[in-house]
């Protein structure tokens, strides 16, 4: 069996699956500049804290992000995959969506947050 340039198979399917739904996507695109707390994800998204927890966790899981606690609140930052055809697959995905009205949208608001940590 030819192995392929990925470290196997798994990795690809892990990654597509992850970044297969749209609420995963806008979180990462927040992500893209640096950490943020997950109250902001809340804000910005209008979702539900468990909904936003579910697809954080599931992003953790696939190995995309990382998270640090800070007293009550827990900040979340990209890690990007150690195989090298995984990362650029993340970084192609989120230079895609980046022009995105919707994710444009989200970056703004994040910008404009009270106390965000990008607040202009």
């Amino acid at each position: 069996m030819k192995k392929t340039p990925v470290g196997d198979l798994s990795d690809l399917k892990t990654l597509f699956a992850a970044l297969s739904e749209a609420t995963r996507l806008r979180l990462l695109s927040l992500m893209a500049e640096g950490e943020i707390c997950v109250c902001f994800f809340v804000d910005i998204l209008d979702q539900p804290q468990p909904t936003i927890s579910r697809h954080l966790a599931y992003l953790r899981k696939a190995g995309l992000v990382a998270d640090r606690r800070d007293g009550k609140w827990i900040h979340y930052r990209i890690t990007p995959p150690a195989d090298p055809i995984c990362r650029q697959l993340l970084d192609e995905t989120l230079s895609a969506i980046a022009g995105e009205e919707l994710i444009e949208r989200d970056r703004k608001a994040l910008r404009t947050a009270c106390c965000s940590p990008r607040a202009a």
